[in-house]
């Protein structure tokens, strides 16, 4: 999967984008669909009363074809052309609708309706005569529909169609809006408390790091100095969060000091700031680990950094290993831990998302990967397999 490169400019999450947009898309699909069927059924319906209005008219020419075919039928040794009119066209069958004689322009012949268009555009009238004048049984009329409702059904569909659909698009939006707003407002809701609970944190944070560093460890027995490594691990575990949670509240929008930055002893660095919290699940680093350069504000790329290890470390297994690869213009962090399925992967960086609730933290971790990714053009591709491991690789 490869990390998005467009920057959030909303407080929503990707499934939660996800949801909204499948719901407008199944909304707008739905209005359509009955916007077509209306439409179909004002065209048949228009369709109909045109036929109506033409059938008065074709009954009348009828009629008259009728009265010739009497005449032609009667004087037949006098006279053997066919009657024949420029308002219309016409064709006679017998009563097992064989052909006797047509002059119609579409061959088009339906013996079930009455009145009816065909498909290249002519109306046809059919009769049936109660007497057999030339052996006829049914009488068609044909004259060529001017097509003048079609052009004002059309008009008409596409006007009001088009209006409704606006509208039931725009409501369809507005809805999901309203039914989106209490899912947002929890959002801000927990960027608040976030932000609220940053500042506490700082002053106890930092006088319990401080004085643990100042404890003379060489004074005091094994036991204790157990306990001690115990609370630098919880301190500093706490430490990462809180600089994500600053990140996030106080640095994310300020303006970068951007400079061209040796990755490798950074990494190196923070290894060494992990070690204990490694040590204490039985965690070995494997470093492969080339010279490297990339242009970026330091505390940025330590955010990175810390998050991608902590969660190395958070998610394996216990005598797990973890294996860092530095090469130009590429970083590969890859961990033997429990993994996330494919489908889990897409959703991987967005905030708050936890697919292990028995681990500490916000899920806020690699939002801030993401988001310093998006703001640096580098890439995040990332492969994990469920109960054997991750492997997030970072190109630039």
């Amino acid at each position: 999967m490869r990390a998005s490169k467009n920057k959030d400019t909303n407080s929503l999450l990707k499934s939660e984008k996800i949801s909204l947009y499948r719901f407008i898309i199944i909304y707008i699909l739905l209005v359509a669909s009955i916007i077509a069927l209306i439409s179909i059924f004002y065209y048949e319906s228009q369709k109909k009363i045109a036929l109506s209005g033409k059938r008065a008219i074709l009954s009348t020419y009828a009629y008259d074809q009728i009265k010739k075919l009497k005449t032609l039928h009667h004087y037949f040794d006098e006279r053997k052309e066919y009657p024949r009119n420029d308002s219309f066209k016409s064709a006679i069958y017998d009563i097992e609708f064989v052909k006797i004689f047509s002059i119609l322009k579409s061959p088009e012949v339906d013996f079930t309706r009455d009145v009816y268009r065909t498909k290249d555009g002519y109306v046809h009238y059919v009769k049936m005569l109660d007497t057999y004048y030339l052996g006829a049984k049914y009488l068609f009329i044909e004259v060529k529909d001017d097509g003048i409702w079609i052009a004002e059904a059309w008009r008409n569909i596409i006007f009001y169609g088009g209006i409704s659909f606006v509208l039931l698009s725009l409501s369809g939006i507005f809805l999901a809006k309203v039914f989106v707003r209490p899912m947002r407002e929890s959002i801000v809701l927990l960027d608040r408390f976030i932000k609220d609970t940053t500042h506490e944190l700082n002053t106890p944070l930092s006088a319990i790091l401080a004085n643990v560093e100042m404890i003379d460890q060489s004074k005091i027995d094994p036991e204790d100095q157990k306990r001690i490594k115990r609370i630098v691990i919880a301190a500093r575990t706490v430490s990462v969060l809180y600089k994500d949670l600053t990140y996030l509240t106080l640095e994310a929008d300020a303006k970068s000091d951007d400079k061209k930055i040796a990755l490798g002893p950074i990494i190196k660095d923070r290894i060494e700031y992990f070690d204990l919290l490694a040590k204490s699940k039985n965690i070995t680093f494997e470093l492969d680990i080339k010279n490297s350069r990339i242009v970026i504000n330091k505390n940025k790329i330590i955010r990175v950094l810390d998050n991608l290890i902590s969660n190395a470390i958070k998610y394996n297994k216990r005598g797990g290993k973890i294996f860092i690869t530095l090469r130009k213009n590429m970083l590969a962090v890859e961990d033997t831990g429990v993994g996330v399925s494919n489908e889990d992967i897409p959703y991987m960086f967005d905030r708050y998302m936890r697919f292990n609730e028995s681990e500490g933290g916000f899920g806020i971790g690699l939002s801030i990967v993401n988001k310093i990714a998006q703001e640096y053009n580098i890439s995040i591709d990332v492969t994990s397999t469920k109960n054997q491991g991750t492997r997030i690789v970072l190109t630039w």
